[in-house]
């Protein structure tokens, strides 16, 4: 049986860059001239790219830049443009949602029309990445474990972000995007409706997350195990 060399081993292996798995007809083509990086090969595979984006995943980085830019300059405008003074104050800075009193119409955007526009594009952008992970699945013949947990997470997000804010008839109950206005809502959202950490919902959610993440790190353990057999080529095969 033929091996492969990889972290288990001592040899970096260099030689002929992949391609990839080969294209279906209809997708575009991977972007990028493969590199072999030494480095690389200490922690693993030692080729990096091509990349394969794809329109649905241009589209989503695209989204998710505008999100991610809105969200910073609305923070960079609250220290008066100064840069030193917005990476002093980051973790304190915040893109709110709009007031209570706005409900679920659309506020002027300096009173949440800000935080409704980046959080518009963010979905969008999640969900056009989630729509690549499936048809990349789908295209490469792989299983859909990928698209399933990104859609577990997307779940939280959403739950959060538009499906509690709905229900309960306000904007107002987002989450705000920032690191520290971010913990203070948990911590306002644990006061309001008892201690979380009683809560035995709570308490089977992290089970489940933590108990995915070890799923998932045995998984990634197999794969490398069975690296040297080539076990992650099993795609090609």
């Amino acid at each position: 049986m033929p091996q492969y060399q990889n972290i288990f081993t001592t040899v970096n292996a260099v030689g002929p860059v992949s391609p990839g798995v080969e294209l279906g007809h209809g997708n575009s083509p991977r972007t990028g001239q493969p590199l072999i990086n030494y480095w690389l090969g200490k922690l693993g595979n030692a080729q990096l790219g091509p990349i394969y984006l794809g329109g649905l995943g241009l589209a989503s980085i695209i989204f998710g830049t505008l999100a991610f830019n809105i969200i910073g300059l609305n923070m960079l405008a609250q220290v008066n443009w100064d840069p030193i003074q917005f990476i002093r104050q980051l973790f304190w800075l915040a893109l709110e949602p709009p007031p209570p009193q706005y409900g679920l119409t659309i506020p002027p955007m300096n009173q949440g029309g800000w935080y409704l526009l980046s959080s518009l594009f963010l979905l969008i952008s999640v969900l056009l990445w989630f729509a690549r992970t499936w048809r990349r699945a789908r295209e490469l013949g792989m299983g859909m474990h990928i698209p399933y947990a990104f859609l577990s997470a997307m779940w939280l997000f959403l739950v959060l972000g538009l499906f509690r804010p709905v229900l309960m008839g306000s904007w107002g109950e987002a989450v705000p995007y920032g690191i520290f206005p971010h913990l203070d809502w948990t911590a306002a959202f644990s006061l309001r409706y008892g201690n979380l950490f009683y809560n035995p919902f709570h308490a089977l959610s992290i089970a489940f997350l933590y108990g995915s993440a070890l799923l998932f790190a045995m998984h990634g353990a197999t794969i490398l195990a069975v690296g040297r057999y080539g076990g992650e080529r099993e795609i090609e095969q």
